[in-house]
């Protein structure tokens, strides 16, 4: 169940934030970031009742800045406590919900899965930006390199002879590779 009244409109400086219910998660997101987007598909995949307030990036409330010092989503609330940064959101999500599981329980195969997502943050999602650039010769290089990438995770799933990481279409690795 998500809360849609907070998630209608974008929270900007001057807003008034209304006080989060304690036992029901509060999201701080946007509506367009895919490190956000990726947050709420693992609500959506766990079923997690949480309310979403989207905020305006640009224009960032002051009471964003103080509860997420580097001033990006997603943000949790969660029983009178905040929790921020993509991955790190996620992975309490996982902790604090477990069922159904979006991670491996063997270490081993749960590290692999979190060097992948660690890998797509720090290469994919860096060259997907250059896109966005003005400067034909940035987009060319974020283009390629993006080609090359999605090789790689190719042959990795050739090698796995599955269609998914881990084996399954809902996973840390697949989710974390759909907003973009």
């Amino acid at each position: 169940m998500v809360d849609t009244k907070m998630s209608e409109r974008c929270l900007r400086q001057g807003s008034i934030l209304a006080p989060a219910t304690f036992d029901l998660l509060r999201l701080y997101s946007m509506r367009f970031c895919p490190f956000a987007q990726r947050t709420r598909l693992v609500l959506a995949h766990k079923n997690i009742p949480h309310e979403v307030v989207n905020v305006d990036l640009k224009y960032k409330p002051t009471w964003f800045l103080e509860m997420a010092p580097y001033g990006l989503v997603p943000v949790i609330e969660y029983k009178g406590k905040v929790i921020y940064e993509s991955s790190i959101c996620d992975e309490f999500l996982e902790e604090s919900f477990p069922e159904p599981r979006l991670l491996p329980s063997c270490p081993f195969e749960k590290a692999k899965s979190k060097l992948l997502m660690h890998d797509y943050d720090k290469n994919l999602v860096q060259s997907f930006y250059k896109l966005l650039s003005r400067d034909p010769e940035k987009r060319a290089k974020g283009l390629m390199s993006i080609a090359e990438k999605l090789q790689q995770y190719d042959s990795i799933l050739k090698r796995q002879k599955t269609s998914f990481f881990q084996g399954i279409l809902e996973c840390f690795v697949c989710i974390s590779k759909r907003p973009i």
